[in-house]
């Protein structure tokens, strides 16, 4: 075999080599890809509905929104949290404060900001105490709903109440978990009965309001149904 010949041959031997690399690389791809579609999910995720919850498909609108509060300033602040979601919507979307489902959530340290004025007039000290708030006004205890007081524009709610927002479409939620604390927390503080107390706030929410199992699981349920979340600390 003359050097030509040899040379043709080592040529041949190359291009054979680098055609079975290309191959193999193929193969590696294809097997990379095809583990990558088996690991990925078959199907889109649909969460289970409960009895329970079933009202918060119920509520109208087109868009829907759940705002949760559990500290004494964000129970305040939501107010004016939940009348710039709606003037937004007006003002810069052209919509109407009717396209919003707009759910407040009151639990925890804020849970007492969701009992009417009866329980304020005759528990306001308590209900005070449990928030760790006093009016700076008067440096006394609120004896009404500091929620729903109108013109306190010194507020974090800069004016807004409860009731201006409940006209306007807003709804509220109260944690039956926080309301027994409540209770048990004004039972060792007035030496009465905490299931009494219990049963007296349980009767005495302020309007548009529903009582939930828990705070926290209506949080995450309403975001199943589709509301956003937004938290105002």
């Amino acid at each position: 075999m003359n050097e030509q010949d040899k040379a043709l041959q080592g040529r041949r031997r190359w291009l054979l080599g680098s055609l079975g690399a290309v191959a193999a690389g193929a193969a590696v791809v294809s097997a990379s890809s095809n583990a990558a579609q088996s690991s990925a999910p078959t199907a889109s995720f649909t969460p289970a509905h409960h009895a329970l919850d079933a009202w918060m498909g119920e509520m109208p609108g087109v868009h829907r929104a759940f705002l949760d509060t559990s500290t004494t300033n964000g129970g305040i602040t939501v107010l004016n949290y939940a009348h710039n979601i709606l003037l937004v919507h007006v003002e810069d979307y052209g919509g109407s404060e009717s396209d919003y489902a707009l759910l407040v959530c009151y639990r925890h340290q804020s849970t007492p900001l969701g009992f009417n004025d009866t329980m304020w007039m005759k528990y306001g000290e308590t209900l005070s105490a449990f928030m760790g708030l006093t009016d700076s006004k008067t440096e006394k205890p609120f004896m009404v709903n500091p929620a729903d007081i109108p013109g306190r524009s010194d507020l974090a709610s800069r004016g807004h109440t409860l009731s201006e927002l409940a006209s306007r479409g807003a709804r509220y939620v109260v944690c039956n978990r926080a309301t027994h604390s409540v209770s048990n927390f004004m039972a060792r503080a007035t030496g009465e009965n905490a299931d009494v107390i219990y049963e007296e706030l349980a009767a005495n929410l302020i309007a548009d309001t529903r009582m939930v199992p828990a705070g926290v699981m209506a949080a995450t349920r309403a975001q199943e149904y589709g509301y956003s979340l937004l938290y105002s600390g």
